[in-house]
C-alpha cells in the first residue's frame, strides 16, 4: 500500500495492488446513487435516503465535511486498471461507539474477486500506520454472514451485540484480538 500520492485533484488518499481509494467527488453523484439504492446496500447496511441525485451530492458533502473535521471517511474504490469506481470503503467515527470501524460496500458485479478483503487490510493498516488510531472496530448486520466471514479473515472477533440507534435489530461488533 503506497499513501500520500495525490492524484491532479489531490484527492488519492492511498492505492493497492489493484485499487485506489480517493476522496469522493460530486461528479460521483451517479455512482453514489447507484451503489446506495442497491438492494444489498438497503439489506445489510440500510436506506441513507439517497432518492434523488441531489442527495447523492449532499451526502458527498458530508463525507468531505467528514473529511476535514476528523481527517478520514468513506472513499470511492477505483480499480486501478480501468479507473471504474466500484465501491465505498473507509473508515467511520460513529458518536454511538466508542472506536471508528472500518466499512465497505461494492457493487455486486465486483463481488467474490477478493476486493472487499484487500481494502479493508489495507484501510487497517492506513488507520494504524497513518492516522495513528490505536483501536478500529467493524460493525455488521446479524445476516450479513459474508462480511462476518471476511471481518474474521482479518483478524476481528465478534466480541459483542449492540442495539445502535436507527436499527431494527440488533448490529454484531468486531473487535481486534
Amino acid at each position: 500500500m503506497s499513501t500520500g500520492r495525490p492524484d491532479r485533484n489531490n484527492d488519492l488518499i492511498f492505492e493497492t495492488e489493484r485499487l485506489m481509494f480517493r476522496k469522493a467527488r460530486l461528479s460521483d453523484a451517479a455512482f453514489i446513487f447507484e451503489l446506495l439504492n442497491q438492494p444489498s446496500f438497503l439489506k445489510y447496511i440500510g436506506d441513507r435516503d439517497i432518492h434523488r441525485l441531489e442527495d447523492a451530492r449532499n451526502y458527498i458533502r458530508d463525507l468531505h465535511l467528514q473529511y476535514r473535521t476528523i481527517g478520514y471517511g468513506s472513499f470511492v474504490v477505483v480499480l486501478k486498471q480501468s479507473g471504474e469506481a466500484i465501491g465505498l470503503s473507509g473508515l467511520i467515527k460513529r458518536k454511538e461507539l466508542p472506536f471508528p470501524d472500518v466499512g465497505f460496500a461494492y457493487l455486486p458485479d465486483h463481488w467474490r474477486k477478493g476486493y472487499a478483503f484487500e481494502g479493508a487490510q489495507a484501510l487497517l493498516t492506513y488507520g494504524y500506520d497513518v492516522l495513528k488510531l490505536g483501536t478500529i472496530i467493524a460493525i455488521t448486520s446479524q445476516n450479513n454472514t459474508a462480511s462476518q466471514r471476511l471481518l474474521e479473515r482479518l483478524g476481528l472477533y465478534h466480541a459483542r451485540s449492540e442495539r445502535l440507534p436507527g436499527k431494527p435489530e440488533e448490529t454484531l461488533i468486531f473487535e481486534p484480538e
